[in-house]
């Protein structure tokens, strides 16, 4: 079976492998464009994400709603959530490193400190258009990573609250970022 635009969703659904394949074809640029904007400095973890994206491409393509938006804006923000974690787990890598393997006599924290200003100004861009309130809770959550639990409990918030200004926020970026990628 030819795979196509208006099968491909189907197809990746029913894990064809020639889906994902027409994937990397149509819309491969656009995920190594953003891995090259986002990790530009980070070149040895590039491939590595590219595949995770895929894989995640793969793994969750039951998540992705036609009626919210376009496919190849879903494969973007996939592709962007990805490149924030690689460049976390590059920060945690670093803080973790083995001092005695390091033949440097001044530790030079350049590197490390261009990563996480790239990766602030990533997340505030991300989140600027969101309420001061609902902003917190997207940092506490997924840059802090702390438990809803835990949140809920520091903010006085209920759960269920929490989960509701998730979602809203959750819209809220994407509809940003649909915006952005339709001018870009």
């Amino acid at each position: 079976m030819k795979i196509e635009e208006g099968n491909l969703i189907f197809q990746l659904r029913n894990k064809n492998e020639k889906a994902l394949d027409y994937v990397i074809d149509n819309y491969g640029w656009i995920i190594k464009s953003i891995v090259n904007k986002h990790l530009y400095n980070l070149k040895s973890t590039q491939d590595e994400c590219i595949n995770d994206i895929l894989l995640g491409i793969w793994n969750n393509s039951e998540s992705f709603d036609e009626s919210k938006g376009e496919f190849k804006n879903w494969v973007a923000g996939i592709a962007k959530f990805k490149c924030i974690d690689y460049k976390r787990k590059y920060l945690k890598g670093l803080e973790y490193e083995n001092i005695d393997d390091l033949n440097i006599s001044v530790p030079d924290t350049t590197h490390q400190d261009i990563i996480n200003n790239e990766l602030d100004d990533d997340i505030e861009e991300m989140l600027n258009c969101l309420k001061e309130k609902d902003r917190d809770l997207f940092y506490k959550l997924y840059v802090e990573e702390k438990e809803i639990n835990d949140v809920s409990e520091e903010t006085g918030i209920k759960r269920d609250i929490i989960y509701n200004r998730l979602s809203r926020g959750k819209k809220r970026i994407q509809k940003i970022f649909k915006l952005l990628e339709s001018r870009g």
